[in-house]
């Protein structure tokens, strides 16, 4: 990777199912990461551990999902389980190829029947003057909630980075209404990679259900960072996968975050 881009991808991998939970994709959803080749993943919905399935299924892989497919590709991963039952739990997750040096699951649930957390990284690339905020998000569907969950997550960020510290915030916002932009975004000085500062009449791009996209439910938020370009992968094999479509965007690391390369003079420096 260029030491100042940077190819990020969100996706709701549905527990590793295909819309109504008729066929395990995960497999397929593995080779299809790989063939994008981001350089940190934000996943939601993610199987951490489901003895039944693993009962049920012969190809039901071994290891929880975020490190089935983060194999030999993403040497870091970070998880918070959220949703946590008898047989197993699930949750968010993030993969990177670089360290992660920090993580931590920030429970935000508002309705005991919905739980949700925030999935909080620090990344330090090489090329960036300050250590890389992440977060994985996965909000609640009820408006109120959602509120309520993107003022909890503007307060933590506040309270723990810099005003100008790089910031990526990626995930399934359930946000049709696009009120994170007024609530999320504005606050934090952060562009929405669809339509840039803080969107446009045609963003956040359309990606439920992932056959025909017509809600605006996922998104991804950048702080510190140029969007160079931003795609929604949608239709076959995408829209067999899961029943959201999953964004991408490459971007570059804006000026004043960047390490400037040595000049001569400050290598050779004149008597």
């Amino acid at each position: 990777m260029d030491r100042t881009h940077l190819h990020i991808v969100t996706y709701n991998i549905h527990k590793g199912f295909s819309q109504f939970h008729q066929n395990l994709m995960v497999h397929v959803l593995r080779d299809q990461l790989r063939s994008l080749g981001p350089d940190i993943v934000f996943l939601q919905e993610v199987q951490g551990r489901h003895s039944r399935n693993a009962k049920k299924f012969e190809n039901w892989p071994y290891e929880p999902q975020y490190e089935f497919l983060a194999e030999d590709v993403w040497q870091s991963t970070a998880y918070g389980g959220n949703v946590i039952y008898g047989h197993g739990h699930h949750g968010n997750a993030i993969l990177a190829r670089f360290p992660i040096e920090h993580s931590h699951n920030q429970d935000v649930t508002q309705m005991r029947f919905e739980r949700r957390g925030l999935l909080h990284c620090t990344i330090h690339l090489p090329g960036l003057t300050k250590a890389l905020h992440c977060v994985c998000v996965h909000l609640s569907v009820f408006a109120r909630s959602r509120r309520r969950q993107m003022d909890a997550l503007a307060g933590y960020l506040e309270g723990i980075a810099d005003p100008d510290s790089p910031l990526i915030i990626a995930g399934d916002f359930n946000d049709w209404r696009n009120e994170a932009d007024e609530l999320l975004a504005h606050r934090l000085g952060m562009l929405e990679a669809f339509g840039g500062a803080f969107g446009s009449l045609d963003s956040p791009g359309r990606s439920f259900p992932a056959k025909r996209p017509l809600l605006r439910l996922d998104r991804i938020y950048v702080r510190g960072f140029t969007v160079e370009r931003a795609e929604m992968h949608s239709g076959a094999p995408w829209s067999k996968i899961s029943d959201h479509a999953a964004l991408s965007a490459h971007l570059k690391g804006a000026q004043g975050i960047v390490q400037e390369e040595p000049r001569l003079h400050d290598l050779f420096p004149s008597n």
